[in-house]
């Protein structure tokens, strides 16, 4: 009994000591709230999609005309858009107002433009089922563009498939793409911004969203699902 008791002293004892030391030991000071682990996991609840889960749910459909925007959608076209910026209208947004800028965007900088993998990925995806294929973007026409020989390009396209760039223009208060949309018979049509996939629901078709990359030099980003929308995973490049 007393060996019993003896041990148990030592074990009490052992365990005195190493909270002693544990409430010696030296926390740096707390600067931030921190994240845990659940946290770093968490994600929104939106409708998630992947392009093999778009194409497995076409399974069966005869081809259809389907549209895509360009800008943030098919390509990453920020590095024209800041150079236009910087050099028309550093201090507002008056250069997308500018012909001068938009002769330069349609006509040269997007060769500065890169093509976004999930533009590539769904393009080719809609190709191989038969579908038409028609590029739908806001940006003002001009009288010469290069933007159909870059999209042609840089999405893989080839030169019997790819239909010419529709500029759509951007006007305030009207959503110009409605009209073309419409025209074309689209039953599906995928853009980044909140316009397009409110022309998609005007016209009662499937409207998906691409994520915009966050280093866009269009500001502020979307919030992607706030319309049950569906949005493709891992979008943003």
């Amino acid at each position: 009994m007393r060996k019993v008791t003896l041990a148990f002293s030592a074990i009490a004892l052992a365990l005195s000591l190493n909270g002693a030391a544990m409430a010696k030991v030296h926390m740096p000071e707390v600067v931030s709230p921190g994240v845990t682990v659940a946290q770093l996991a968490q994600q929104q609840p939106i409708h998630w999609v992947s392009v093999a889960d778009i194409e497995k749910s076409l399974a069966g459909q005869a081809p259809m005309a389907v549209g895509f925007d360009i800008d943030d959608t098919v390509l990453f076209s920020s590095p024209g858009f800041y150079r236009g910026k910087l050099e028309y209208s550093p201090n507002d947004f008056s250069y997308l107002k500018n012909p001068e800028f938009w002769e330069k965007m349609n006509n040269e900088w997007d060769k500065f433009s890169m093509p976004k993998q999930v533009g590539i990925d769904l393009v080719q995806m809609h190709l191989k089922r038969g579908d038409t294929v028609y590029f739908i973007t806001g940006r003002t026409q001009t009288k010469t563009e290069t933007v159909t020989k870059y999209v042609q390009e840089g999405l893989n396209i080839p030169a019997d498939k790819m239909q010419p760039v529709i500029f759509a223009g951007d006007q305030p208060g009207a959503n110009n793409k409605v009209s073309w949309m419409r025209d074309h018979k689209l039953k599906i049509y995928y853009g980044d911004a909140d316009a397009d996939i409110a022309a998609a629901d005007e016209l009662n078709i499937r409207g998906i969203r691409i994520l915009r990359a966050a280093n866009s030099s269009y500001q502020p980003l979307p919030k992607a699902g706030q319309f049950g929308e569906e949005v493709v995973i891992n979008s943003e490049y």
